[in-house]
């Protein structure tokens, strides 16, 4: 059985991390899959919308310590730096690839699984949802897996630096107040929520969804309102001029769920 169980309901995929019995800690086999899967989603046009989840009792709980081999100290810099890098690329690939990401976290989220709940683009949770920076109660640095880059700009500077100075958890309500998690639902609600997301994802045309979405990240880092205003002209000329953008407007006036033309090219 793999690591991360994938299932396609037409244009949505649920990602399941698959490995309850270690709170869906990420393994070497785990890590793989899920950069491969991320990365992968660039170029698929029969994917849209894509939720992450784990198994069983919790979210993500970090890196598997169990699984690791030799220690640090006896590989060289160079081997650490790509086995470091292998992770770190899935949340590049969250970020890069099309799909908006909706995570359901339910558990703990730590670590490594705090930065896969960052890199996705809307977060919902059961009240027992934590997350938290593990890597520095473990001795390295809450620097790790793109959390420095995402928390500060989703909390500030502040509230980042109390959470990743010290690794304590962010707890659900918590994380509702700060905007890091949009809905707490029950666990056997937290499919439904998503599904509801999912839904009125899809009522957006395919260029229409991934192109806001990658506005919206470089928004983030945009250098002022011109540079964010020059890629939204941008885009809405390229919406506009996509053969789905009649049907929106048609589903739209005649109150109906859009037909949206699958195109492969």
């Amino acid at each position: 059985m793999a690591d991360l169980e994938l299932r396609q309901d037409g244009e949505v995929v649920w990602a399941t991390l698959n490995r309850p019995g270690r709170l869906n800690a990420l393994s070497r086999n785990l890590v793989t899959e899920l950069r491969d899967f991320f990365a992968g989603l660039y170029w698929r046009r029969d994917v849209r919308v894509v939720v992450l989840q784990g198994a069983g009792d919790a979210f993500c709980a970090g890196l598997d310590l169990k699984e690791r081999g030799d220690p640090q100290g006896s590989r060289s810099i160079g081997a650490g730096l790509t086995r470091q890098r292998e992770i770190s690329e899935i949340v590049i690939a969250m970020r890069r690839c099309p799909q908006p990401i909706v995570a359901c976290i339910d558990g703990a989220a730590a670590g490594g699984g705090f930065a896969l709940a960052l890199a996705s683009d809307v977060r919902i949770a059961t009240p027992r949802a934590r997350m938290n920076a593990a890597f520095i109660r473990i001795g390295l640095s809450a620097c790790d897996i793109g959390v420095s880059y995402f928390l500060p700009r989703m909390v500030g500077s502040s509230v980042a630096a109390e959470y990743m100075l010290t690794g304590r958890f962010i707890e659900a309500e918590r994380a509702r107040e700060l905007g890091l998690v949009s809905r707490i639902v029950p666990k056997e609600q937290l499919a439904a929520e998503a599904q509801g997301f999912v839904d009125d994802m899809l009522h957006a045309t395919p260029l229409g969804l991934r192109l806001t979405k990658e506005a919206l990240n470089h928004a983030i880092d945009s250098q002022g309102l011109e540079a964010a205003i020059a890629m939204e002209d941008r885009n809405q000329i390229l919406a506009s001029a996509d053969g789905d953008f009649e049907e929106g407007v048609r589903a739209f006036l005649e109150k109906r769920r859009p037909n949206y033309a699958r195109r492969e090219g």
